[in-house]
């Protein structure tokens, strides 16, 4: 269940109501050595199924969307959604100096694959009273990409999830 995560937004509209994480500045986000093709080819097929056959470009493009609320990099700032790095196997609502909303605070779930593509098909309707304005993304296969991307990219090792 992410976003983280995924707490995660994939609209240019709004990821909340107005920016309530505290945020770091760019400047203290270390930036880690980027994954070649081949790192990220092989981390895409030691994923579980349907991920494992997810589209990475694809998935890119649809989280550009969430880019305006959301950073991917470990040590990154929170912007109106909290950063996403490492996401996956965190609390809901339990990421230190960003302000979620009591519904997130107080949900009973851990981020994991399944958890995250309901959050993403409509957040408003996964947890009711989350302050995340974006719709949702109705697409299975746009979902399934996104997630991929973010395992790849936010230093997801698999263990069997």
């Amino acid at each position: 269940m992410l976003a983280a995560a995924l707490t995660g937004s994939l609209g240019l509209t709004a990821c909340g109501q107005g920016a309530e994480g505290s945020g770091t500045s760019a400047a203290e986000a270390p930036k880690p050595p980027a994954l070649t093709e081949a790192e990220k080819a092989a981390l895409l097929a030691s994923l579980p199924a349907p991920y494992d056959q997810a589209d990475l470009e694809n998935g890119r493009r649809a989280f550009a969307r969430c880019r305006s609320c959301h950073t991917i990099t470990p040590g990154g700032p929170n912007m109106t959604g909290p950063n996403l790095y490492g996401v996956f196997g965190s609390e809901a609502g339990a990421r230190d100096k960003y302000s979620y909303s009591h519904a997130l605070r107080t949900a009973d779930f851990t981020w994991d694959a399944e958890t995250l593509d309901h959050w993403l098909q409509n957040p408003r309707t996964f947890l009711p009273g989350n302050k995340m304005s974006f719709a949702g993304l109705p697409d299975a296969t746009d979902r399934r990409d996104v997630i991929a991307f973010l395992k790849v990219e936010t230093g997801f090792k698999p263990t069997g999830e």
